[in-house]
């Protein structure tokens, strides 16, 4: 056998790390992870926020088409104006409920006031879809067939 002599560097590289390369490491580590849990928790917020707001767009979607396929003479009977909720919208209580409203509609602004609730053209409604305490909402156009 022979009997093999290590150099200095070579037994500290054996000998592994020391404490104070230990807590460097483990402190460098506590310091990266703070940004890095605050980019993972933005994006966990921003996908909450966008389901949350496919969620009532769906929502929105789905009851103005369920209104516009109501009969116009329905929908003329529901229309209180631009700013009064119709007794087709959601009953009060729920959370993010959904509001309709129905108005006539000036198309043709035949007036010339450029307000589109006066001087209403006859066969000619407006209906809107909106979430309750949100800007969310969808607006159409339905006339008599």
């Amino acid at each position: 056998m022979t009997n093999v002599r290590y150099s200095e560097g070579a037994r500290r590289a054996q000998r592994g790390l020391t404490l104070v390369e230990v807590l460097v490491a483990v402190a460098l580590l506590a310091v990266l992870l703070v940004p890095a849990i605050h980019a993972l928790h933005t994006g966990y917020v921003g996908a909450e926020a966008h389901a949350n707001y496919s969620r009532n767009h769906y929502r929105l979607v789905s009851r103005l088409e369920s209104v516009l396929s109501e009969s116009y003479d329905s929908l003329e009977a529901a229309a209180a104006g631009p700013l009064v909720a119709s007794n087709y919208s959601d009953t009060a209580g729920p959370t993010e409920r959904v509001l309709v409203y129905v108005a006539a509609y000036d198309a043709d602004n035949a007036d010339g006031d450029d307000d589109p609730f006066t001087g209403t053209d006859l066969d000619m409604l407006w209906v809107r879809v909106a979430i309750d305490g949100s800007v969310q909402d969808l607006v159409s156009l339905t006339a008599r067939p």
